[in-house]
């Protein structure tokens, strides 16, 4: 098995039968069933951990190839200094982070497949949280899930909540980001765009002669720095 990976600005390009079934799908669940999963959505991602626990999402080695930010961070847990780590739990779109962590102290934020478990009404919420604690002048870093990867196109009927927002069987929801959809949000919210593109990765296994496509969005967005004042400077000659 092997994984094949480019980047690039457009979308994936659909085949006629992907296209067919994505027109298809588009009767929405009710907006009862959606209120209760957004009332259950805590509820349902804790059920889905204490199953998995941590052996559903594999170690991200990607993640220092990608962002040089993180270059200097190892990947053996034990060399982290825990009197540096502070772990707590909190819901980023009710819970105020500076009850946590001090303001404009965080150099970088990873909003690794985070955004996507919330809902689009909400994400700003996430995104305004965070800008309260980031550094003038630092980043967040990015990566999700993109239009039409893999898992969205595997979607039944019956699981589509609105565009590019679908459920699963256990209950978790999962959105789909096109980069104009995420640049949007994050300026809205007073960042810069620094990089926002597509990946694309194949996983070919030429023995059973499959070929997965996956689509993630990887981007970095800035807060912007802080200017200071002019100072202007002016000179008169007079003879």
């Amino acid at each position: 098995m092997a994984s094949l990976q480019r980047k690039g600005l457009q979308a994936r390009i659909l085949s006629s039968e992907e296209e067919e079934k994505l027109k298809r799908d588009q009767t929405l669940v009710s907006d009862f069933k959606q209120q209760k999963l957004e009332q259950e959505a805590q509820k349902n991602w804790d059920l889905f951990y204490k199953r998995n626990s941590t052996n559903f999402f594999k170690d991200r080695h990607w993640t220092t190839r990608e962002f040089k930010e993180l270059r200097s961070c190892r990947e053996q847990n034990p060399l982290y200094d825990t009197e540096r780590c502070k772990v707590f739990q909190c819901d980023l779109t009710k819970d105020d982070l500076l009850d946590h962590v001090p303001p404009e102290s965080v150099d970088v934020v990873l909003l690794i497949f985070v955004l996507s478990a919330i809902h689009p009404d909400k994400m700003h919420l996430v995104l305004q949280n965070i800008y309260k604690v980031l550094k003038p002048g630092k980043s967040v870093l990015f990566r999700d899930y993109g239009l039409y990867d893999h898992a969205m196109l595997r979607f039944k009927a019956g699981s589509k909540l609105g565009e590019n927002f679908y459920v699963r069987q256990d209950g978790t929801r999962s959105y789909f980001f096109t980069d104009a959809f995420l640049a949007q949000l994050f300026m809205d919210t007073g960042y810069e765009e620094v990089v926002n593109e597509y990946v694309f990765r194949e996983t070919v296994n030429k023995k059973e002669g499959l070929c997965v496509p996956r689509v993630f969005l990887q981007s970095k967005f800035q807060k912007p720095p802080k200017n200071p004042s002019p100072v202007i400077l002016g000179l008169d000659h007079k003879s």
